[in-house]
């Protein structure tokens, strides 16, 4: 995997996106299960790499102790969530862990269109639901070093029962088997090592020569006549 940008690297990164005045925003699709660390990771991603906007989902779970209305997700009633449903307002919607999840349509569309990049966590459900839709996603799962560390983490988080805990872990082993269905796997059995390989994943997409604006290209480098 490629080495992680500098900081003077990353302003180069921005400098160029500039230039590309008709880019469209990259959508990263990221997934793991529940206690790989996904949601620590994503943060400090939308902290560190610069143009990058956190998608927001809605679910009908209850919030957990330290979450918030807006920022971890948008929590809902069955009600109102089944009324975004038939309203056509998701671009997916899944039923996990006895709850409803969705992915607003409008401000993810809004963000991609006005060039800006999307991170999406999504468990893998939605994740393959996403992926019939955007072909150029760059979808990404996290695991966790072993089921034994996972299974230790899901313990020390002191959120879920010891049934709710056995649950988790036998969807993890369905979830998994889904893996070459993504374009990278991140081990986090280091949170700095993780972060790092993450971040190069998003800087490297963003250099690729297929996601280049050709007439920007064509302009600044075909057809200058002062070669002559």
């Amino acid at each position: 995997m490629s080495m992680a940008m500098s900081p003077s690297s990353l302003s180069s990164t921005q400098t160029t996106s500039s230039h590309v005045s008709d880019r469209r925003g990259i959508l990263y699709i990221v997934s793991a299960p529940a206690g790989a660390g996904k949601t620590t990771l994503c943060k400090q991603i939308v902290a560190s790499v610069p143009g990058v906007w956190h998608s927001v989902s809605c679910t009908t779970r209850l919030p957990r102790p330290g979450e918030d209305h807006g920022r971890e997700y948008f929590f809902t009633d069955e009600h109102a969530f089944q009324g975004m449903v038939a309203r056509n307002e998701f671009l997916e919607y899944a039923h996990v862990h006895s709850h409803w999840y969705g992915t607003p349509r409008k401000p993810l569309m809004g963000k991609m269109e006005a060039g800006i990049d999307v991170l999406l966590e999504i468990d893998v459900q939605g994740a393959l639901q996403i992926k019939k839709s955007f072909e150029n996603a760059v979808s990404i799962f996290i695991l966790p070093p072993s089921m034994d560390v996972l299974r230790t983490r899901l313990q020390s988080r002191g959120s879920d029962s010891q049934e709710e805990i056995a649950r988790r872990l036998r969807t993890v082993k369905e979830e998994i088997r889904h893996f070459q269905e993504y374009s990278y796997i991140v081990c986090n059995d280091d949170l700095t090592r993780s972060l790092h390989d993450l971040r190069s994943i998003f800087l490297a997409e963003r250099l690729k020569t297929n996601r280049l604006d050709v007439h920007w290209f064509e302009q600044s480098f075909l057809f200058d006549d002062d070669t002559k």
